[in-house]
């Protein structure tokens, strides 16, 4: 029983604590910081018809100017490259530093670059454009920044029983933060039409954009920094997690101090317990031999699955908006107003968040700890690989008049068996398996990995999926969007595969997962890391 007998009154106190009013704080305070981040990443996708209206319209032409590739590729993927940068620096530095300090740093700087995407230095497109992007880049770095602290603050914080579904709800906010995104364009969108009608493209080209239409790209992404700052203050009121304090910064008066606080019981100090936790040959680096045999395969595992998941869950919401266009449920652009247009888009994207997206989360929340996070996933990604080519196979039928909404309902399914499947544990499952002093970092790695594949599915995907024979103007021909969503289909399949490296978490405290409460690592091989021995 040795490993039991090393195990800190504090970590023990914290896995068997009852769900109180300070888990619920740090789902709130965690979760808003993901509702922003979704709102910013996906309110892009809402307005980038509009930023091509206003800044590329040639009134020579029959159709309403659209973003030329690179600048759409551009507009759509940086706040990606940002993120994915983000996740890699304060992932690391939230081991180095402690999360509770980063937290504060990845915040305020969502802040200022939310409000400053909307600003612009000059009103030529080039400059609107670089501006944009500029403050995007920053604006998804302090985005990838909330990934790894959001998990490993929430993980340490929650008890065993329930940490799964503790986890997932700071995760679910993502939900929350894509349905108010097309809400408020809805409103802004429709708030302006009425105030400025104008006419269809088509009747009239120059009046079709109004001059106020300017505004409206601008307020949608300033109001991305609205719940960052409503909940900073809370924030920086949170106390660093014990299991960083104890265990990282080896504090152990501290960590008991801080959690008597919060848990309302006495908790011993033991410094000696503590010294042996820290000091018994479980403190190999990131890069060493022990960590590639204990947890090497499990690294492999979250980067490759959260890689895969995202090529399919971010290209889909990126060109969801030209699937709603060849399916006729969007009208042609020339047919409508910019603001028109603009409304449309948000009514079709809130409509799959608030039918398959969030639903998706929640039943995530509801589930995980009784089903496991090994069978949600794998359950997703068949699910969504079944799904995708019920797209893809019978496509044409699809397109044709009057099948429309039974197209939405099974584009829908794809994204409520991606929340309710790898969306949501590809999050979670990193913030579980990696020991202390290398959570944030390697949660960091997994999530950059995810991001690499939104990338590859942001850029990509605008080209992959123009009409071989009629491709969007400035584009190339691609494979067409049937083909992209076979390839997205097989991505998925990849994904179900790589779920067999990733380890079972569910009801096992974090030590245990990590290893870090056995009493030597030589005695300890890659998978006793997973199924620890209880004698």
């Amino acid at each position: 029983m040795a490993r039991q007998e090393k195990h800190l009154q504090v970590l023990s106190a914290l896995d068997a604590a009852k769900t109180q009013w300070y888990h619920f704080t740090a789902i709130v305070v965690a979760g808003m910081g993901f509702f922003t981040d979704a709102y910013d990443l996906f309110c892009i996708s809402l307005v980038t018809k509009l930023l091509g209206r206003i800044y590329y319209t040639d009134l020579s032409k029959e159709n309403p100017g659209s973003l030329p590739p690179n600048v759409a590729a551009a507009v759509n993927g940086v706040a990606f490259c940002g993120t994915l940068a983000g996740q890699l620096f304060f992932g690391w530095l939230g081991d180095k530093l402690g999360r509770k300090s980063v937290y504060g740093m990845t915040l305020l700087l969502m802040v200022i670059c939310s409000i400053a995407s909307g600003l612009s230095f000059s009103n030529k497109p080039t400059s609107v454009m670089a501006t944009l992007c500029f403050f995007r880049f920053w604006l998804g770095f302090g985005i990838g920044g909330d990934y790894p602290l959001s998990a490993t603050i929430m993980s340490e914080y929650a008890n065993k029983k329930t940490r799964g579904a503790f986890i997932a709800a700071v995760f679910a906010m993502q939900g929350f933060g894509i349905l108010a995104g097309g809400i408020v364009t809805l409103v802004i969108s429709s708030g302006f039409r009425a105030g400025f009608p104008a006419p269809a493209y088509q009747d009239n080209r120059a009046a079709s954009t109004v001059p106020q239409a300017d505004y409206v790209w601008r307020i949608i992404l300033m109001l991305g920094a609205a719940p960052a700052v409503l909940t900073f203050y809370w924030r920086m009121k949170m106390p660093e997690t014990a299991r960083y304090t104890a265990l990282v910064a080896k504090n152990a008066k501290q960590a008991a101090s801080d959690m008597s606080r919060v848990l309302q019981v006495e908790i011993e100090e033991e410094p000696e317990k503590l010294e042996e936790m820290v000091n018994g040959g479980n403190n190999f680096g990131l890069f060493s031999r022990q960590f590639a045999r204990r947890h090497g395969l499990h690294l492999l595992g979250t980067a490759t699955t959260w890689f895969l998941l995202d090529i399919a869950f971010y290209s889909q919401n990126l060109f969801q908006k030209d699937i709603f266009t060849n399916i006729n449920w969007i009208a042609k652009a020339r047919t409508m107003s910019a603001l028109e247009e603009v409304f449309r888009i948000a009514r079709a994207q809130t409509l799959i968040a608030l039918c398959g997206t969030v639903p998706g989360y929640w039943f995530t929340v509801a589930l995980i700890d009784i089903v496991g996070r090994f069978a949600i996933q794998l359950l997703g990604f068949f699910m969504m690989t079944v799904f995708m080519l019920g797209l893809a196979v019978p496509y044409h039928h699809w397109t044709t008049s009057g099948n429309h909404i039974g197209f939405v309902v099974m584009y829908a399914f794809t994204f409520f068996f991606a929340n309710f499947g790898p969306n949501s544990t590809t999050f979670i499952v990193p913030a579980e398996i990696f020991p202390a002093r290398l959570r944030s970092t390697c949660h960091g790695i997994s999530a950059a990995a995810g991001k690499a594949g939104a990338i590859v599915g942001s850029f990509g995907f605008l080209y992959a999926a123009q009409d071989p024979h009629k491709p969007d103007a400035g584009y190339k021909p691609g494979i067409g969007v049937r083909n992209s969503l076979f390839v997205l289909a097989g991505c998925s399949l990849l994904g179900f595969i790589c779920t067999f490296l990733v380890p079972e978490p569910n009801g096992k405290s974090l030590e245990e997962m990590s290893g870090e409460a056995e009493e030597d690592d030589e005695m300890v091989g890659a998978g006793a890391a997973v199924r620890p021995q209880t004698a």
